[in-house]
């Protein structure tokens, strides 16, 4: 889409109040009902402008971009030009490269693009949270925690697409996790690291952060669920660039936290799925499940 048009009329004006000129505007959103993101740009000027999907959304999002401004160089995070809570807008700034998900790269290249995204997160980490208050450590926990209760309450709707062995592991999942997160590190989390959400500069071999939508304090293990469910049970060369970068190994208590917590979302994607009559979600799940087994076989 390369129309004004495509804009709401409301976020239409708010933009060219920001922008000179006549503006061009792409529609560049995820093919999801709750993503929309399009590219602006006039003659002299390019932007990016995101509505939130929610209110809390949106907070988080503003409150992690003006850390992001603060902690990480400016190859390495958007910037935020303007904001607006009653429309729940959020302008940001350009920046060249290309997004990982999905981008054919030599081995060579994926493996440095992993470790750089790993680096970067390190960096997010220790400069933002060296000092996490015993208070936000408790909202991590009770984020954990609240993740656990949600997937006991799905695990009966699931229960027929599961086998005994997912059953079982769903079961440990919500009996251990309530514990074991208590004695897990936490930090302020990007909580959305994923290749959809990397930017890669070929040019200066950079990796940039992108979406901070769901950046709030947390478990910093929490970072890696999606590629330990997706990737990292097939492609372990991947796993390790990424934590060369990020300095560390995680725990053995962290590793099983992966899987738990993999276990939890894999439930959720089935439930949804049911209930949403999604075959996709449900592939989702079925797919997270497989990656267990692979990983703990």
């Amino acid at each position: 889409m390369t129309s004004s048009a495509s804009l709401p009329p409301d976020l239409r004006k708010w933009v060219a109040l920001r922008l000179a000129g006549p503006i061009t505007v792409t529609d560049v959103s995820w093919p999801r009902d709750n993503s929309l993101v399009w590219r602006v740009s006039t003659g002299a000027e390019e932007a990016y402008v995101k509505l939130s999907p929610t209110a809390q959304a949106f907070a988080r999002e503003v409150h992690a971009y003006r850390h992001a401004a603060e902690f990480l160089g400016p190859d390495e995070a958007p910037r935020l030009l303007a904001a607006d809570p009653g429309l729940r807008a959020i302008l940001t700034s350009p920046l060249p490269g290309l997004i990982v998900k999905d981008l054919p790269l030599p081995a060579d290249k994926e493996l440095r693009v992993h470790e750089l995204a790993g680096a970067l997160l390190g960096r997010w980490h220790s400069r933002t949270s060296s000092a996490v208050s015993d208070s936000a450590r408790e909202e991590a926990v009770a984020s954990a925690v609240g993740q656990v209760d949600d997937a006991a309450a799905r695990l009966e709707h699931a229960a027929r697409l599961l086998t005994d062995p997912q059953r079982a592991l769903v079961e440990q999942a919500c009996e251990e996790l309530p514990q074991l997160v208590r004695t897990l590190p936490t930090a302020f989390r990007h909580g959305d690291f994923a290749p959809r959400n990397w930017l890669w500069n070929p040019d200066r071999d950079t990796v940039a952060l992108l979406d901070f939508e769901r950046a709030a304090h947390g478990l910093v293990v929490e970072e890696f669920v999606w590629l330990f469910a997706t990737t990292w049970p097939d492609r372990p060369d991947l796993k390790a660039a990424c934590l060369t970068g990020f300095g560390r190994s995680l725990s053995e208590g962290e590793q099983r936290a992966l899987t738990l917590f993999t276990a939890l979302a894999a439930t959720s994607y089935l439930s949804a799925g049911i209930t949403q009559q999604h075959p996709g979600l449900v592939t989702k799940g079925q797919d997270a499940f497989g990656h267990l087994v692979v990983s703990s076989g």
